[in-house]
């Protein structure tokens, strides 16, 4: 999902920076138990938001998601 979302995005990024996005995915939809393909699909983008605006910490992204 990640990379989909990221495609649409005017910004390019790293392979680092879209492996920390994927982490951060994987880990809220487990820890939040999210099914939907939509609230997946929200989520992802709020992780890009954040992540191409300076949140780069995966820790910090995470605080902000759960």
């Amino acid at each position: 999902m990640i990379r989909e979302k990221m495609s649409a995005s005017q910004t390019p990024m790293q392979e680092e920076d879209v492996a920390i996005c994927q982490r951060v995915y994987d880990h809220i939809c487990a820890a939040r138990q999210i099914a939907s393909d939509g609230e997946r699909e929200e989520l992802a983008i709020q992780i890009l938001h954040f992540y191409q605006h300076g949140v780069k910490d995966q820790g910090s992204l995470e605080r902000l998601l759960l």
